[in-house]
């Protein structure tokens, strides 16, 4: 990038949110899966909130964040994304003004074997089962 803030070559600027500007499409980070690191996803799915958008999300679907956060407010709904995203959980997709997020089950079970089908069958049977639900 030049000094005046231009596009040079394939390059283009990364705000503080791990988002490329890349002409209205919305790329967003995700680490390589041999870079998902234990500390992280655990880390992640350690509060209840991010633990019952992973349970909600296990059958392998995509959903936005309006679709999981219930009663949650926005900016705090996306702050949770933004961890499980960043930990190498979810997996997001941009179309038109919508993210459609997603985990990334193949390659964290790639990863740890069994870990993901652990942690989220104990966490649906405790009663974790979407964003709001509190324990």
């Amino acid at each position: 990038m030049t000094p005046e803030g231009k596009v040079v070559g394939d390059f283009r600027p990364i705000t503080r949110a791990g988002l490329c500007d890349s002409g209205g499409v919305r790329r967003y980070f995700h680490p390589d899966p041999e870079d998902i690191c234990l500390p992280e996803v655990l880390f992640a799915l350690s509060d209840a909130t991010r633990l019952g958008i992973a349970v909600a999300l296990s059958r392998g679907d995509e959903r936005t964040a309006g679709e999981l956060g219930g009663e949650i407010a926005k900016s705090t709904m996306t702050h949770h994304l933004k961890i499980l995203r960043e930990a190498g959980l979810l997996r997001v997709r941009s179309e038109g003004t919508r993210c459609y997020n997603s985990l990334r089950l193949g390659e964290v079970e790639a990863r740890f074997p069994g870990l993901l089908d652990q942690l989220l069958g104990c966490a649906t049977e405790s009663g974790y089962t979407s964003a709001d639900a509190r324990r």
